[in-house]
């Protein structure tokens, strides 16, 4: 506590000292680096990685029919392990039914209700991240490969002013720990530098899997700042300009963390 309470007042005492510049692409590591060695074996043992219990239960979500529309994900995409593979590396994803970005768990309620006339899965439910561990498991070890087109940059810009913004009682913003701290420990623990290329995460934290966003809403906390609505734009702002500063790193969900 008193390591942490000291690292913490550093960030503090740093919040006036101009931001670093962003990680350069060829300085980028996945956040798998910074965990122990034993929680890596964990995440890349699927019979040891507990999230692969979850995602056998996507594995009969995504073949049960649902919805008036009396249709299962596999009637539409067939074999997850063939049309699956890579769609995790590109979300979040401009929507053009919405006219904004969404995230992975978004795209599946959006089928859902509009192939499988469904209701949509709550936030943070058993049954969305499992099926959203499911997906992206199919993309393990792909390089992610966010779009960076004229419809993204405005909301990747978004959500990178998010990242850099300064929040709470503590005055942090996410840069000053992932761009101007990283490999510091603060708790005990390394810190990353934010490339989330494997959620939904197994949180021994937790001692259950949670999606990216639950993760971000941990992090405002510890700030002490408002959390944004599970959904929330900012938050997909925020998700999207993770993705994108991660781009061309291995995806390795569903991941183990601390």
């Amino acid at each position: 506590m008193r390591r942490a309470a000291a690292v913490i007042a550093t960030l503090v005492a740093a919040a006036t000292v101009a931001l670093a510049a962003e990680i350069p692409l060829d300085q980028r590591r996945p956040d798998s680096d910074f965990i122990s060695a034993d929680s890596r074996a964990m995440q890349n043992d699927d019979t040891a990685n507990p999230a692969m219990l979850v995602l056998l239960d996507g594995e009969t979500l995504w073949n049960t029919k649902a919805g008036a529309a009396n249709r299962s994900c596999a009637d539409c995409h067939g074999d997850a392990e063939k049309s699956m593979k890579g769609v995790a590396a590109r979300y979040p994803a401009y929507a053009s039914e919405l006219g904004r970005p969404v995230d992975l768990a978004q795209q599946i309620n959006l089928s859902r209700t509009m192939d499988q006339k469904a209701p949509a899965f709550a936030f943070e439910s058993k049954e969305l991240l499992a099926l959203t561990v499911y997906i992206a498991r199919q993309s393990r070890g792909m390089p992610v490969a966010i779009k960076e087109d004229a419809k993204a940059k405005s909301f990747i810009a978004a959500g990178r002013a998010l990242f850099e913004q300064r929040q709470g009682q503590l005055n942090l913003s996410c840069a000053q720990c992932h761009d101007d701290n990283w490999g510091k420990t603060l708790a005990g623990n390394l810190i990353p530098q934010a490339m989330p290329t494997g959620y939904p995460i197994y949180r021994l934290e937790w001692q259950a899997v949670g999606s990216l966003q639950r993760r971000l809403r941990n992090c405002m906390s510890g700030m002490r700042a408002e959390t944004y609505a599970f959904g929330a734009p900012e938050l997909v702002d925020l998700e999207y300009y993770l993705m994108w500063r991660a781009r061309g790193l291995p995806m390795e969900a569903p991941a183990v963390r601390p």
